[in-house]
């Protein structure tokens, strides 16, 4: 397999390039928006760690059903582990995330009352909690901005030549300097969105692509 090459990004012109394709994807994707569904903080919390390596759609198809029976931090506390695992089986890794979920609502009982925290530092406390995990449950619970880094994010923001990092972290602190802050929950759901429908992962389609314009990797396959 030949080796993809790799854009040089310079800081100044990715923050511009942010510019020109934000109104672009903000009026092609009008309604760009979380897909996992959720009506509060904990349930948003629950259905991101059950996420990790698995649609969306089988998320929403689980936690249908999950919701009704573990309506509390207290609830899914004191749950049995193998009643948690066997009702997220289908979504994978279901030992871990059960782990993770039990664990992460045990510690909000005891250091935060029962509710989930609203800050990055108090989030990274829990269980099964990464910075990725944080920033959804930040920015579409809480309305406080987020970048996600999703698979997503990571592609797209490569091509893009918005970055030159794939690690999650290293990424979101590089968008954070390039996208203004009231637009990181926001951007991070237009990105999703256009990976989903243009810029996929195998077979980008750059001839229908809004912003191919703006895209150093558009049509170009030694990029993908």
């Amino acid at each position: 397999m030949a080796k993809r090459k790799k854009i040089k990004v310079d800081t100044k012109e990715a923050a511009q390039r942010v510019k020109k394709i934000w109104p672009i994807l903000k009026k092609t994707y009008p309604e760009a928006n979380i897909a996992l569904r959720f009506v509060n903080p904990l349930e948003l919390l629950i259905a991101t760690i059950l996420s990790a390596q698995c649609t969306d759609v089988r998320v929403n198809m689980v936690t249908k059903d999950l919701f009704k029976k573990y309506k509390s931090t207290a609830d899914w506390a004191k749950a049995d582990l193998k009643q948690i695992e066997a009702g997220i089986r289908s979504t994978g890794f279901f030992h871990n995330k059960a782990i993770n979920i039990k664990a992460a609502c045990a510690r909000i009982v005891e250091q935060y009352g029962g509710k989930v925290p609203g800050t990055m530092e108090e989030l990274l406390t829990l269980p099964g909690v990464g910075r990725k995990t944080a920033n959804c449950v930040l920015g579409d619970a809480f309305g406080i901005p987020g970048i996600t880094c999703d698979t997503h994010v990571i592609r797209l923001s490569r091509r893009l030549g918005l970055s030159e990092n794939s690690d999650p972290v290293k990424l979101e602190f590089d968008l954070a300097e390039i996208v203004p802050k009231k637009n990181w929950t926001a951007f991070s759901h237009l990105v999703i969105t256009h990976g989903r429908n243009i810029c996929k992962a195998r077979k980008p389609n750059c001839p229908e692509c809004p912003i191919a314009k703006h895209c150093p990797s558009a049509n170009n396959s030694d990029m993908w």
